[in-house]
């Protein structure tokens, strides 16, 4: 019986299937173990368990004590209750800091507010945060935390204005057209504070309904004023040349300083249009054209660099209202110019290709736009001083439009009409506030920018201004050590080109003698940090270098900020209501240079 299978089930170890004579198991019928009966077996425990309880009373004793022990393991895993993973959950501080982060990136970097709602961005916040129930803010929560911090802000920079630090601010204005044409007025301000720090912020970017007229736009720059309290303190407003900004500037009390790049670029684009490169330009914009429309075209000239161990820089076609356009297209094109021609070699096509003489005027009219293109970057800073650097900047690009004996007939034109135009342009402008600003600046104060019998006229003005001047002495704070010129000072020391003299005998006496004794300091160096250093010995002259340098040269920074403003309102946002295109704009324009 050894040999017999037992039984799986309940009476396991009980009974044995029965074991036929040829030695065949027939599962029909099972053998007790304790009395050798043998019983019918159906896949039935009942008649086995009765049998075993009639006749074999120990051993279904033991049997039940077994099973029970079995229910009641078998049960007590059945109902054991899961046990939950220990993940650990963001607390209400940690999520309300990481609401204003989110807040803060959506109105410095432009972001929509709809974008609270990506998917993708939940799952990367929730794999951060290393909470997978985290939600992001709604849209209304973003809402209230940027106007929140809109008003904050501009709370902060209400009572920087409102102190007796900066005694003269200098503002910048424009008009410009939304995605949605809606048009909005932007001001910049501009000034320098007790630690002679430069400061520049956008004022306001708001929603006009009237046309541009000279009166409407002397009211807009009225409101403003009135609405940040520095009515009393506006020293300059620098706008375009725009007859309608030029007859709101007359209504107003205010110093104007039209913008410089303006005044320069409309000067590059009429001595372009009268000179003899008006047919190799067009032929040079026929082929970027022939570039720009045929994406196959492109793709070849691509390989074709790539061949002649180039990089694959894309062609630039020239807008004539994009300041440097044409000295972009023009490079380019002498960069490519091998590629290009490889590329058109090999395409049937009814492009006239500039000849070996045009090539080479094209190389000369780079020669000639690129101290322009440095010019017009140098004077649109915001960082830096810039209105000190208008004279010396503008001195060194008569010199470079000096006519040479190596000049063919058409760059001697070209230096003829830019000299002409460029001067007559400037001839309204504000020369008096400029050349204060320069003598002002320790790098340029020598004047050498200007004609000997110029310069004694200017001391004479800032000696007649200090006698009117009320003594300010600048409190003693820690000036800022950033850098206050551009990236390109491989040049800078070419402004400082250009005098009659090298030196002039002053008459004046005090402040402005000592004043012009000092040596003047690099052109690398902050003219604001020297003035910290010395404004305890110049009271008089501080006042007025504090009221002079803060003016900007141009109105690029307000041409700045309507670019910010272009990637907020955008095409699928141009319905943003005015109020909220103000806080975004004028809040972005905060974060991005408090960081």
């Amino acid at each position: 019986m050894e040999a017999h299978l037992r039984v799986v089930g309940p009476m396991n170890g009980k009974f044995v299937f029965h074991k036929r004579p040829d030695g065949t198991i027939d599962k029909g019928k099972v053998v007790c173990l304790e009395c050798k009966k043998e019983f019918a077996y159906h896949r039935s425990s009942s008649s086995l368990a009765y049998h075993l309880n009639a006749k074999h009373p120990a051993a279904s004793a033991a049997t039940a004590s077994s099973e029970d022990v079995s229910n009641i393991a078998s049960q007590s895993k059945a109902f054991r209750q899961t046990k939950l993973e220990n993940t650990p959950r963001m607390s209400k501080s940690a999520t309300d800091k990481l609401t204003n982060v989110i807040a803060k990136w959506i109105a410095m970097n432009c972001r929509p507010i709809n974008i609270v709602e990506d998917e993708g961005l939940t799952e990367v916040l929730q794999i951060a945060s290393n909470d997978p129930s985290y939600k992001p803010p709604c849209r209304t929560t973003v809402t209230t935390k940027i106007s929140k911090m809109y008003d904050g802000e501009k709370k902060n920079k209400l009572e920087i204005l409102a102190e007796d630090s900066p005694n003269c601010v200098a503002i910048t204005g424009d008009h410009w057209t939304s995605a949605g044409n809606h048009s909005y007025f932007g001001v910049t301000g501009h000034f320098i504070d007790s630690e002679w720090n430069l400061n520049s912020f956008a004022l306001t970017v708001m929603r006009t309904e009237t046309r541009h007229f000279a009166d409407k736009c002397a009211e807009q720059f009225l409101k403003v004023a009135n609405d940040w309290g520095i009515e009393n303190k506006i020293s300059t407003i620098g706008t375009d040349s725009a007859a309608n900004m030029l007859a709101a500037m007359r209504a107003l009390p205010y110093e104007h300083i039209a913008c410089n790049a303006h005044i320069l670029q409309r000067t590059i684009t009429v001595c372009l249009d009268s000179s003899g490169f008006v047919g190799v330009l067009a032929k040079c914009r026929k082929i970027v054209g022939h570039f720009k429309q045929s994406p196959a075209s492109t793709t070849e000239l691509n390989q074709q660099q790539v061949a002649l161990g180039k990089k694959s820089d894309q062609l630039i076609q020239d807008v004539p209202t994009r300041w440097n356009s044409t000295l972009a297209m023009v490079s380019r094109l002498l960069c490519n110019r091998e590629a290009v021609q490889a590329t058109l070699d090999q395409q049937n096509h009814r492009l006239v290709l500039p000849t070996e003489a045009e090539w080479a005027k094209l190389q000369r009219l780079e020669l000639l736009l690129e101290p322009c293109k440095y010019v017009t970057e140098l004077l649109g800073g915001e960082a830096y001083v810039s209105c000190s650097v208008v004279l010396p900047a503008f001195r060194h690009l008569y010199r470079v439009m000096d006519i040479t004996d190596d000049d063919p007939a058409y760059v001697v034109k070209f230096k003829n009409a830019f000299q002409k135009d460029l001067a007559a342009r400037r001839a309204n402008g504000n020369e008096i506030w400029f050349e204060v600003a320069t003598a002002l600046d320790p790098r340029f104060k020598d004047l050498k920018c200007l004609p000997r019998e110029k310069r004694e006229q200017v001391w004479t003005i800032l000696e007649n201004m200090l006698q009117a001047a009320e003594p300010r002495r600048a409190d003693s704070l820690q000036p800022s050590t950033e850098d206050d010129g551009p990236a390109q000072k491989k040049r800078r020391s070419e402004l400082l080109l250009g005098s009659d003299s090298d030196s002039e005998d002053g008459i004046e006496s005090g402040e402005l003698q000592r004043y012009r004794a000092e040596p003047s300091i690099s052109i690398d160096d902050c003219p604001l940090q020297w003035w910290y250093a010395h404004s305890g010995v110049y009271e008089k002259l501080s006042v007025l270098a504090q009221k002079y340098l803060a003016s900007p040269a141009t109105s690029v920074p307000c041409e700045r900020l309507f670019s910010l403003a272009g990637h907020i309102v955008q095409k699928k946002r141009a319905a943003l209501l005015p109020e909220n295109v103000t806080r975004l704009v004028c809040l972005s324009d905060w974060l991005r240079k408090k960081k």
